[in-house]
């Protein structure tokens, strides 16, 4: 199986991303995010683990790599889990992409990309970093593994202070927990001042595991979104998701308040076209053109 693949194999519809390549070190993500779609379809998720002769495939599949399509990292598994910091496949993988001029974007949940900022800053590179909540305790409810928000926020303005283009996410957005538009709001002002360029907005879709995890650790929730998701929402893309017109109420809203700091936007995998944006929704366009 090759290392460097073509995005999204299952060519989904409802996916609105620009042609890239997905690339991981690892099998499965120790962040344990409750809202994780990976549990579906990857065996023991919860357990990232390096792949097998990660970098003599890696160096052997780079020549067959067209350089000017952006290669995701990574897609299903977060580039900076826990055995990262002493195992560095993420950052000699870095060191080879950059050695090939090919268009690097990285995606996490982890302040560890700070680390590889020596290597970024000479990289044709962007970064995205999903950020759910400014409230630390909800975010170890929501991602008990993953580093705090404000060490994400703090990282970001490092990364922009170092002149490395960055996105972020705010993903997934789940209506009763971290959907109030004060809040959202607050995080939009937070990512505006760390030189955030692009965010990217996504509700909630939910598959029968991650409810059920999230149904736990909410039960004061689960009413609510069982209401919103099993009984009036929709089935797409192999997921329950919202109603439209909620998904559309709680888009605009990030939307709106991103575009009046001056940020660009756009929606991910929402099926609501008016949301889609010319700015790509993975922060794939901020990524310099320049070798």
């Amino acid at each position: 199986m090759r290392l460097i693949a073509p995005f999204d194999p299952w060519c989904s519809k409802i996916c609105t991303c620009p042609s890239k390549y997905s690339l991981s070190a690892y099998t499965g993500c120790s962040h344990r995010c409750l809202y994780c779609y990976i549990t579906s379809y990857v065996r023991d998720p919860f357990n990232a683990r390096p792949k097998k002769d990660f970098i003599r495939r890696l160096t052997r599949e780079m020549p067959k790599v067209e350089r000017d399509i952006p290669i995701a990292i990574a897609s299903s598994s977060d580039p900076y889990p826990p055995c990262e910091e002493e195992l560095e496949l993420t950052r000699a993988k870095l060191k080879i992409l950059v050695s090939w001029s090919a268009k690097i974007l990285l995606i996490t949940h982890s302040n560890l990309v700070g680390r590889d900022i020596d290597i970024l800053k000479s990289a044709r590179a962007a970064v995205g970093i999903t950020i759910t909540t400014l409230d630390s305790e909800l975010a170890a409810r929501l991602e008990p593994s993953a580093p705090s928000p404000d060490k994400r926020l703090n990282t970001l303005a490092e990364l922009n202070d170092a002149g490395i283009m960055c996105g972020a996410r705010i993903d997934p957005i789940i209506p009763g927990i971290n959907s109030d538009e004060k809040h959202l709001g607050e995080l939009v002002n937070s990512l505006a001042k760390a030189g955030v360029k692009h965010v990217t907005a996504s509700t909630y879709k939910a598959k029968p595991d991650s409810y059920r995890r999230l149904a736990n650790a909410f039960p004061d929730h689960e009413r609510y979104l069982r209401f919103h998701y099993w009984t009036m929402g929709e089935s797409m893309a192999g997921s329950r998701y919202l109603t439209s017109e909620m998904r559309l109420k709680l888009i605009k809203g990030v939307k709106q308040l991103a575009e009046a700091r001056g940020i660009s936007f756009a929606s991910c995998r929402e099926g609501l076209r008016d949301y889609e944006s010319s700015a790509s929704c993975d922060s794939s366009h901020l990524i310099p053109n320049v070798s």
